[in-house]
């Protein structure tokens, strides 16, 4: 298989029944979504030339599929973006990408996307074509319905298929390239080291949006021969129902989704006996976490992997070694990683082809062409990364470097804290002072001489710990769970 298209052809041929991707009751085999993407690319093709930016603003549902593989099979650039981002971000990827189609919802979760839409397109030069699904006025099934037999392009291994910007928490967001063939190695990757065999099934609550959501609900499927099941809002409860209904045999997602997941196994008394293997990454994931979800899904692999919208699945985890995956991020699988002054370099058949702007390249390589993270890492003896947090977030006070990941890693196995991020906050005296950020576990949050005594039963060096601590009632997460550091630190910063 040289491209998604190829895959999606022989799978309606080979095996026309078999089910791609679940939604509610909601189906989509092989046939079904070659019919209905078929018929969508022919109507793209109509509007716009081939090569053209195709964006989709939904929610975790079975029409992304369809959108996804269509402007695929329309040799178009394919754009996720998250249902979460509202005019102002959404009008910049739009005039950035200069995408010629976004496809939304009229209306979900209490927002009214159409009149979001009209505001946006207004504010550009060459608005895109905007098609509304599931409302009273959509116009996503006409487009489906539009008639049309002409050929679909030839596609080229190389060509960029996929445009997806990154949170832009260090700037403006950049818009990351990736190809057939840099998405295709990364899913024979994942079949090689995941334990991905075909039949299998993916829960996926993670975003479509994201590349995790994204690989695991449209790439696996044609690719690996697996299913997925979507959920357009994480419920942990739901989750275990639906995992225990569909026998879903992996999962992947942020802290959270691992947190949640377990905890509402526990109580509805099942271990997931179906339950292959959980990838967590994304976020902070302490190894206490990992090493009671690894004991109660007894029939599961759980580990920790590192990766980017960039060079995604950098590492692939430890499959073989319970403390490994607690307490390292995996040894690299096709990557080539490097460590250069601790930072974390990448290059590998699943690397972006770039960026979507040559001058956002300019610093983003070295000159032997590794991808610069911007994270810091460790190696074990045995060849196994541990992040250890990004340069940016390191906590430098009187001279000390500070790594914030492994302070929070110790602390939240404090039976008072159910989450903590911990921050640097300009200091005039020391430079930064250490700020834990904390949510307590039902109880009042632990004070600061409690934290530092916490700290130094378990070994830690004195200077490490904290030396204030404020309570809040949440952390701020973007949608793949991943705690939003900059947020916290802009906030207490604000409150200092």
């Amino acid at each position: 298989m040289t491209t998604l298209a190829d895959a999606l052809r022989d799978a309606a041929a080979t095996t026309p029944d078999r089910i791609l991707v679940r939604d509610g009751d909601v189906a989509l085999t092989c046939a079904r979504l070659s019919e209905q993407a078929t018929g969508l690319a022919r109507g793209l093709i109509r509007r716009m030339p081939v090569g053209s930016v195709v964006s989709f603003m939904v929610p975790n549902w079975h029409e992304a599929a369809i959108i996804y593989l269509g402007a695929t099979l329309a040799g178009m650039v394919v754009n996720p973006i998250l249902p979460s981002l509202r005019d102002h971000e959404l009008s910049f990827i739009l005039a950035d990408s200069d995408s010629r189609a976004i496809f939304i919802p009229e209306a979900f979760g209490g927002h009214d996307y159409a009149a979001m839409l009209d505001r946006v397109v207004a504010g550009l030069p060459t608005p895109p074509e905007v098609v509304a699904l599931r409302g009273d006025s959509t116009t996503f099934e006409a487009l489906l319905d539009e008639q049309g037999d002409g050929p679909l392009p030839t596609l080229d291994p190389a060509a960029t298929r996929m445009i997806m910007y990154t949170s832009g928490t260090t700037g403006r967001p950049k818009g990351v390239l990736h190809s057939h063939n840099s998405l295709n190695a990364l899913i024979a990757q994942l079949g090689k080291y995941w334990q991905i065999d075909p039949g299998d099934t993916f829960l996926v609550p993670s975003p479509i949006a994201h590349i995790g959501g994204s690989i695991y609900a449209f790439e696996c499927p044609l690719l690996l021969g697996t299913k997925a099941v979507l959920m357009q809002r994480w419920d942990a409860e739901a989750a275990v129902s639906l995992m225990l209904e569909h026998r879903c045999t992996h999962m992947a997602g942020a802290t959270p989704f691992l947190t949640g997941l377990l905890t509402a196994a526990e109580q509805q008394g099942t271990h997931l006996p179906d339950l292959k293997v959980f990838i967590c990454g994304g976020a902070s994931v302490p190894p206490s976490l990992i090493r009671r979800a690894a004991d109660y899904f007894e029939h599961a692999l759980v580990t920790r992997v590192y990766g980017s919208t960039e060079v995604p699945v950098t590492t692939v985890g430890s499959p073989d070694d319970v403390d490994r995956a607690a307490e390292t991020d995996g040894r690299p699988g096709i990557a080539d990683v490097t460590l250069v002054d601790g930072e974390i370099r990448a290059r590998g058949p699943q690397m972006l082809a770039g960026y979507l702007h040559a001058e956002d390249n300019d610093d983003a390589f070295d000159d032997a062409g590794y991808f610069r993270t911007g994270d810091l890492g460790r190696w074990t003896e045995d060849g196994h990364l541990v992040v250890t947090g990004r340069a940016k977030d390191i906590i430098i006070r009187n001279g000390e470097n500070i790594s914030p990941k492994e302070v929070e890693d110790i602390l939240v196995t404090h039976p008072g804290i159910a989450e903590v991020a911990v921050v640097g906050i300009p200091d005039a005296r020391t430079g930064e002072r250490a700020v834990a950020a904390i949510v307590a576990d039902g109880s009042p949050a632990p004070d600061v001489a409690e934290l530092r005594d916490f700290l130094l039963q378990r070994g830690v060096a004195k200077f490490k710990a904290p030396e204030q601590v404020v309570s809040v009632d949440a952390l701020p997460k973007n949608d793949a769970g991943k705690v939003l550091k900059h947020a916290v630190r802009a906030e207490l910063t604000k409150e200092s």
